[in-house]
């Protein structure tokens, strides 16, 4: 993968450290920020190391959403015609498959925010699995600021945390979301009174759930996001499949004689994965 430009991506003791580092344009989302995004996850993805991906940012605000000169230049929104209007919907699904690489990725994903998360910011926080907000930070769904629809995970991720009610206020208004609010509708975990004790909060969360075996951390990713969309029955079926597929003997009785023994346990990571096209003949 080239250098990033966009963030910066460290690994330690199995956990997975992104952080945005462009704070003089509030992290805005431009054509690179997407490609190295999509590239970062897909590496993280593949290799297996992390067992644990943290979010984080740098400056004011932890993103100001889309690169409004983005429209206006690097990409065309051509609405003159249908076959244009069929593009924009083939672009966009390409900018909703990254995000939901952060959804689907097979380790939790843990979002630091500090200040504004607006706009493409919100679709990005609300595919994590948890978030941890500064007491300053507030969420706008942007969009509705400039004349379109939020497009990229918004409106369809947001209402599985919060309120109906309450997505259909800050869609509709476009008002800021503070974080006790946040807090209060269960949209952020934890709210801290600064950026450092925020980020200790988010790595001391990390480590903990690198500490467990990282097969039970997927199967319990894979349940919890199955049962978000399928009912109590098929969910419970799912479950006993999930179970079947990855149970250890070995993982439960290392995990037992662990907290016994006041350790930290030993288990084996997820294994890398190779994609089927990159595979030689």
């Amino acid at each position: 993968m080239n250098p990033l430009t966009c963030f910066s991506l460290s690994i330690t003791d199995h956990i997975a450290h992104l952080v945005l580092n462009r704070p003089e344009v509030m992290n805005t989302m431009h054509p690179t920020f997407w490609r190295e995004l999509d590239e970062v996850l897909t590496q993280i993805q593949k290799a297996g190391d992390a067992r644990v991906l943290v979010i984080s940012s740098t400056g004011k605000h932890f993103s100001a959403g889309m690169a409004l000169e983005t429209f206006s230049g690097a990409i065309a929104m051509d609405d003159q015609s249908p076959e244009g209007r069929a593009a924009i919907f083939d672009m966009l699904g390409d900018m909703q498959a990254t995000f939901t690489k952060l959804e689907t990725l097979r380790i939790p994903v843990i979002a630091a925010i500090q200040g504004g998360c607006i706009g493409g910011a919100v679709d990005m926080v609300t595919a994590c699995c948890l978030r941890y907000a500064t007491a300053d930070a507030f969420f706008c769904i942007q969009e509705i600021n400039i004349g379109m629809v939020a497009d990229v995970g918004t409106l369809q991720r947001l209402p599985k945390l919060v309120p109906l009610a309450v997505v259909k206020e800050l869609a509709y208004t476009g008002r800021r979301l503070s974080a006790a609010k946040a807090l209060g509708y269960g949209l952020v975990n934890e709210v801290f009174e600064s950026s450092d004790a925020m980020l200790a909060g988010a790595l001391l969360c990390a480590k903990e759930i690198a500490s467990k075996p990282p097969v039970a951390i997927w199967g319990t990713k894979q349940a919890i996001h199955y049962t978000r969309d399928h009912s109590v029955d098929d969910a419970l079926k799912q479950m006993g499949w999930l179970q079947g597929a990855i149970w250890s003997n070995q993982h439960v009785r290392e995990a037992v004689t662990a907290m016994k023994e006041k350790r930290a346990g030993e288990f084996a990571g997820l294994s890398p994965l190779q994609s089927f096209k990159e595979i030689g003949l």
